[in-house]
């Protein structure tokens, strides 16, 4: 087995050489991926995963090494690649649908979609809403009846600011279930962990997030979850939680992680990138450092990558707009 392992490390190896001559060597430069968050965050964690399998298949012949780069949700890493490392064919930078929609809604000042190359998506997370166990709520439908009688009846949870996409979720839910919006009371946290701490706690009623950060509280009997924002029920742990789909709302949440790359950097370097990226997506390796993260099948590249991010933040933008949350 390990010498099959090591095999397969020197033929995506030896498959890699044309992009490897066109990419900076980890020798002379090394190669980077830029985290636009604290360590221990999604976008952390998807930098040091894929940097991990990199080195496992003998592709980065050596440590990637991981640069966390917070500020602005995403905006101060988004900015120093287009000032700064526009050109530059060894950065990868991590990102997320919570990139997208702060494009969508100018978070990011003058700066757009356009203004970086979208190499690929890896894996996602979906997203869901808990209670806690004890709570009476038992489904989605009950939920939903509650904030008909009155949506400020009870307080949301979530690990983003105001408008990212842990309240987003919830807004998007009871706008296509007929209920105002902008009447449901959110309460921003830094980060899931605080966000669950606050439902355990009995300070807020209802929890967003994603589906990897509940799974332990659902086993230990703390959470309940109501539903999944995903297009089927999900494989492990959650699996009989239904969809919202399956309670008439056609409301998704897929929680994409992937990278974007400099947008001046050569063609070929671009393709480069596409390519290894396509490469560590189809790997044993990475399947297993899917599952230990939690992270369900989602692998997208190229230009059908860039097109769905696109489409995704011309989609943000719209919703944004039905919502009332930008002009």
């Amino acid at each position: 087995m390990r010498r099959g392992r090591r095999s397969l490390g020197v033929a995506l190896a030896a498959a890699a050489l044309p992009w490897l001559a066109c990419v900076p060597s980890p020798e002379a430069r090394g190669w980077e991926c830029l985290a636009p968050a604290n360590a221990g965050g999604g976008w952390d964690l998807t930098c040091r995963s894929v940097g991990q399998v990199l080195s496992e298949l003998g592709l980065a012949h050596g440590l990637v090494r991981t640069t966390n780069l917070p500020g602005a949700g995403g905006g101060v890493a988004f900015a120093r690649t287009v000032a700064q490392r526009n050109d530059d064919p060894s950065v990868l930078i991590a990102a997320s649908p919570s990139t997208t929609l702060r494009l969508a809604q100018g978070q990011y000042g003058d700066l757009t979609v356009d203004d970086v190359r979208w190499v690929g998506a890896l894996g996602t997370e979906y997203g869901i809403l808990a209670v806690a166990a004890d709570a009476p709520w038992r489904s989605l439908d009950d939920l939903l009846a509650a904030w008909r009688r009155d949506p400020t009846s009870l307080v949301v949870s979530g690990g983003s600011a105001v408008a990212g996409q842990d309240h987003m979720k919830v807004l998007l839910l009871a706008d296509r279930a007929g209920i105002d919006p902008l009447r449901i009371r959110y309460v921003p946290f830094d980060g899931g962990g605080e966000a669950m701490t606050a439902l355990l706690g009995g300070f807020v009623d209802v929890f967003s997030g994603e589906a990897s950060e509940v799974e332990g509280q659902v086993a230990a009997g703390r959470l309940r979850v109501l539903v999944a924002l995903a297009p089927e029920r999900m494989d492990g742990p959650l699996s009989s939680v239904p969809t919202a789909r399956e309670s008439g709302i056609d409301v998704t949440w897929v929680t994409w992680r992937g990278f974007y790359v400099p947008a001046g950097i050569s063609d070929i370097q671009y393709q480069a990138w596409v390519d290894i990226l396509s490469q560590v997506g189809q790997s044993s390796a990475w399947e297993r450092a899917r599952v230990v993260n939690r992270l369900q099948p989602f692998l997208l590249v190229g230009p059908d990558f860039a097109e769905f991010v696109k489409q995704q933040v011309d989609d943000f933008r719209e919703m944004s707009r039905e919502i009332g949350l930008i002009e």
